[in-house]
């Protein structure tokens, strides 16, 4: 086995906290790990997703219930880091299924030949901007963003109620960000506050200042979802940007004290995919997969459990939580297309020009 697949091999067996000592130990598990491999005989499938260990363990025990020749293998990362990963993987794919991020990213990745057309069994049942064209790519989920805070500190009316609001100086080391170089959420987010002036001018200049100030009021930018949950909760800062789904998970699973503010202006809401990674060394069981965490029993226990709204559009209303049916959202409006196209060069600019500079 290659030593680069060490770390997904362990991370396997109980997912990753620090990437050294895993493979150390990956290594001197190495030759139990392929006895037992070869022993039970099963199809290894490895999933690169952004869904959080929950989902992913629940999908993942599920399925191999049910299909008891597959072992999955999931890792849990940030949207763009999914990207950048396959990509440098083309010419020796690792992954064969990618579940989980904005329908941006995957659009990238088809352009860039790293996905394998292939057109599910509910195809039919989702708009045409939920899906590719060509089939390499098909939305499961509809992911809006939103204003969450620790609601221990902070009144409902107390929050932001929209996104200029985030620039009062009063939230000056209240905020805590997830880093979005790594992060398709806070990119989106990033992106569509450029957006709001961009149309008009032409420029991402009034984007740029909107967002210095925001970074004047950034405490820290963090690696991941845990270590925001756990900041928020410990009031090491009281407000964030990230979205719904996951806000209402941390709250629901871990009893963190989060609250959320659907941006009374619009927010953007994003299509969330899945697609096969192109040369998938085990295209039949990714395929699998595939179908069945888009399957209705699927989508029903992602929206009941783990607050994810369906794009599929025949699932029965009285089948979904309350929720779903009863939260008004103001959608933005998104030139996906503009955002494709410039995420990267504004988000460079960002990472150049504007992080951990807006103070001076």
């Amino acid at each position: 086995m290659p030593q680069r697949n060490l770390f997904l091999t362990f991370h396997s067996f109980r997912r990753q906290k620090r990437f050294w000592p895993i493979l150390f130990l990956a290594s001197c598990l190495l030759p139990l790990a392929a006895c037992r491999g070869r022993d039970a005989g099963k199809t290894p499938l490895v999933v690169y997703s952004t869904h959080g260990k929950e989902l992913l363990t629940e999908f993942e025990t599920s399925f191999e219930r049910n299909h008891t020749d597959v072992d999955v293998r999931w890792l849990d990362m940030g949207s763009q880091d999914v990207l950048d990963r396959v990509r440098s993987e083309k010419e020796n794919p690792q992954a064969d299924v990618w579940w989980g991020a904005p329908s941006m990213l995957f659009q990238q990745a088809e352009k860039e030949g790293l996905l394998q057309a292939y057109r599910p069994s509910w195809a039919g049942e989702v708009g045409p901007e939920a899906h590719s064209a060509g089939d390499f790519w098909y939305g499961t989920y509809e992911t809006p963003e939103v204003i969450a805070y620790n609601s221990a500190v902070l009144k409902p009316e107390e929050a932001p109620q929209d996104w200029d609001e985030l620039l009062d100086a009063k939230w000056q080391n209240k905020i805590i960000l997830r880093d979005p170089l790594a992060s398709g959420t806070m990119r989106t987010i990033f992106c569509a506050m450029i957006l709001r002036s961009y149309k008009a001018t032409g420029a991402p200049e009034a984007g740029y200042d909107w967002l210095k100030k925001l970074d004047a009021n950034t405490k820290d930018y963090v690696a991941n979802l845990t270590l925001l949950s756990q900041k928020l909760a410990r009031q090491e800062g009281i407000l964030t940007l990230w979205n719904m789904p996951d806000i209402e998970l941390q709250r629901a699973q871990y009893n963190y004290p989060l609250a959320y503010i659907i941006p009374k202006s619009g927010t953007p809401v994003v299509t969330d995919g899945i697609a096969l990674v192109n040369q998938a060394k085990h295209a039949d069981a990714a395929k699998q997969l595939y179908e069945y965490v888009t399957r209705k029993e699927s989508i029903v226990l992602a929206a009941k459990k783990f607050y994810r709204i369906p794009c599929r559009k025949d699932i029965p209303s009285q089948d979904l939580p309350e929720w779903i049916r009863q939260t008004p959202i103001q959608t933005m409006p998104i030139d996906w297309k503009i955002l494709e196209e410039k995420s990267n060069e504004w988000m460079k600019y960002w990472d150049s020009q504007i992080r951990n500079k807006g103070r001076s």
